[in-house]
């Protein structure tokens, strides 16, 4: 027996091995471009184009950061992505945490149709509907203003995603947990503010990573919308750094572009475990 069980752990460390070699394979073609984006970040122009190229800088500088920020606002167009996805994060998740409940927990005619109508927003692009959009926010005099980034990346497509990430979450949840709470005397918002909330933590964590990315990398509406380069988020600014010819300012963008994606890759690292955990629990895991 005790053989047995040796040849069986032996057996599954080899096949760790080999799964995490394999792991280690298939994510260089994903890893390679984002370190040599790191490391030529801090090369000068001409070690970019050097042939044959090095990943690591020979005489490293930071030029290129200095650059970054004395071209263009690059402090105050960081600052304008950061508020509105941290603005569009909240209010996504407080939307679709009470429509999720809602389509879970509380049945009413029809909520199986309604809910079939909410998901189609996401099969709408939106390019299809940034002209009437533009047309509206001209009307209400937004244009050149951050409202029109904020209510369309919250009330848009992340949001269905996030209310159906949520409602998968709360059909997870054993009924007699809320049969408990009306016992105790609770009421419908009670019950979501105390009891379905707290247990929600991985989806909530998961749509709160999901629409932060989305509203961070937002791209077509900013440009639709400002054209204030005190505005501007980061985006629409990378695609600013142009010297007087029109040529691209290769390492200046490159490190613009490394402070704009190394802090989402730092947050997601972090919350890697809760973002899994809460797309399983919603049925959009594998």
């Amino acid at each position: 027996m005790k053989t047995e069980s040796r040849r069986a752990t032996a057996s599954h460390r080899i096949r760790r091995v080999i799964l995490i070699a394999c792991l280690i394979v298939l994510a260089v073609p994903f890893a390679i471009p984002t370190i040599w984006m790191i490391t030529s970040s801090f090369k000068p122009l001409a070690e970019i184009f050097r042939s044959p190229p090095a990943l690591f800088a020979e005489n490293p500088t930071l030029e290129a950061y200095a650059e970054a920020f004395a071209f263009q606002p690059f402090a105050r167009q960081y600052f304008n992505s950061v508020y509105i996805a941290v603005i569009v994060t909240a209010v996504v998740m407080v939307v679709s945490s009470l429509a999720g409940y809602a389509f879970a927990r509380i049945p009413f005619r029809g909520a199986n149709a309604l809910f079939l109508v909410v998901l189609v927003g996401l099969l709408v692009p939106g390019e299809v509907t940034i002209v009437p959009l533009f047309q509206m926010f001209t009307q209400w005099g937004m244009i050149n203003t951050h409202w029109p980034l904020i209510l369309v990346t919250a009330l848009a497509a992340p949001c269905v995603l996030a209310t159906f990430i949520m409602r998968q979450f709360f059909l997870s949840l054993p009924v007699e947990l809320e049969e408990a709470a009306r016992i105790d005397g609770l009421g419908r918002p009670a019950i979501w503010w105390r009891i379905c909330l707290p247990l929600s933590k991985p989806a909530l964590s998961a749509v709160a990573i999901l629409t932060f990315l989305a509203s961070w990398n937002l791209y077509l509406e900013p440009t639709v919308y400002l054209t204030s380069p005190e505005l501007f988020t980061l985006p629409q600014a990378l695609t600013r750094y142009t010297d007087a010819y029109g040529g691209q300012m290769w390492n200046t963008q490159l490190a613009a572009a490394t402070m704009t994606v190394v802090p989402m890759l730092i947050v997601f690292i972090v919350a890697q475990r809760q973002f899994v955990e809460g797309l399983a629990h919603s049925g959009l895991k594998g």
